[in-house]
């Protein structure tokens, strides 16, 4: 590729990077504390984009002027090999494509996140009713706390529907430590009032912990259960990950 077409390509994945990290699509890829990184790295690609643009062009206006169109050997006058095109498709499909985010099937494959103890004091929970958790400190305040802090407690837990390793409907959701690419789930059984719906359809649940724990077939890790009083339908958040 020439020097111009290396702009072409470095414009459309610093455009692409930057219309990800400035809208909510980057959630589906990375955690959100990284958004000012990629906004950078977006900007920077862009910038390094129209310098090489310009550079290319004050090069064939000196060749215009010269009466010169030859390779200057420098890869200005001839292109290379065509295979760099092929960076255009990753950009193409952060501008066209929204991947849906990690769900019910990595659930099914992957095994929980719950798979050792955090040497940690729990403190108790806030006072507001229902207290809300994310499904990671529920799971490890039930199993490795064995739920002294949420005995008595109105709870209140989201997260979207998955089969469970019981056969029965879970409550999970994705875990990432940096990006997609190492998300795993943690999950937690459901009981009482468990909502018929389809796997990946997220909702709202409030019920109380239960003592009982059901083994992850994929790692034989723990999973908690909860008692489901009443739930709601709700959409897919924004930030659908842990």
């Amino acid at each position: 590729m020439n020097q111009g077409s290396q702009a072409v390509v470095l414009v459309l994945l610093g455009g692409a990077i930057l219309r990800a990290s400035l809208t909510d699509l980057y959630l589906r890829y990375v955690k959100q504390g990284l958004r000012p990184f990629l906004i950078a790295a977006g900007a920077v690609l862009v910038v390094a984009a129209v310098v090489a643009l310009v550079q290319e062009l004050r090069h064939l206006n000196r060749a215009d002027d010269a009466g010169d169109g030859a390779d200057d050997g420098h890869g200005h006058g001839r292109s290379g090999p065509a295979v760099g095109w092929l960076l255009l498709l990753p950009a193409l499909a952060l501008l066209f494509l929204v991947p849906p985010a990690l769900g019910a099937d990595t659930a099914s494959r992957a095994g929980s996140a719950l798979t050792e103890d955090r040497d940690v004091a729990y403190p108790p929970l806030p006072p507001r009713e229902p207290a809300e958790l994310t499904l990671l400190e529920y799971g490890y305040r039930a199993v490795y706390d064995d739920g002294r802090t949420l005995r008595g407690r109105q709870l209140q837990l989201t997260g979207f529907l998955a089969p469970g390793p019981d056969g029965r409907p879970m409550l999970a959701r994705i875990v990432l430590s940096c990006c997609a690419a190492d998300g795993v789930p943690i999950k937690v059984g459901l009981r009482g009032e468990v909502p018929a719906l389809p796997a990946d359809t997220w909702i709202r649940a409030t019920g109380r912990w239960i003592p009982h724990t059901v083994k992850d077939p994929v790692n034989d890790a723990d999973v908690p259960s909860f008692q489901v009083d009443t739930w709601e339908r709700i959409a897919a958040p924004a930030e659908p990950y842990e």
